[in-house]
């Protein structure tokens, strides 16, 4: 059997990413960063229209759910629902799935 060149990249060789994520079964945040997954609702506004993406991009604040918390985050846990600042963040992926990674200040809700 001939081993592949690019053997390295498949998700259960040793060295990927994916499977030292899947090894540690953690990934924590340093300091006062948080993971994130943003949650993409609907607006409706009080007559009952819903607004597009497009219109809902122009608002202030974004609803995430708390993947992990960094080290010294202290009042957000796993699992919680927040509002955070719509500018504020980078979006990151780990493995196969898509990430936002925050600070603690830019959360202004925890739900």
């Amino acid at each position: 059997m001939i081993k592949k060149e690019w053997q390295w990249m498949r998700e259960d060789h040793p060295s990927s990413v994916e499977s030292q994520i899947k090894k540690r079964n953690t990934m924590k945040p340093i300091g006062k960063y948080i993971l994130i997954n943003p949650i993409d609702e609907e607006m409706e506004t009080k007559s009952g229209l819903l607004l597009s993406a497009e219109d809902s991009n122009q608002f202030r604040y974004k609803k995430g759910t708390v993947v992990v918390s960094g080290t010294d985050v202290i009042n957000i846990t796993e699992k919680d629902t927040i509002y955070y600042d719509s500018r504020a963040g980078y979006t990151m992926m780990i493995g196969s799935e898509s990430y936002t990674i925050i600070k603690e200040a830019d959360v202004v809700v925890v739900l």
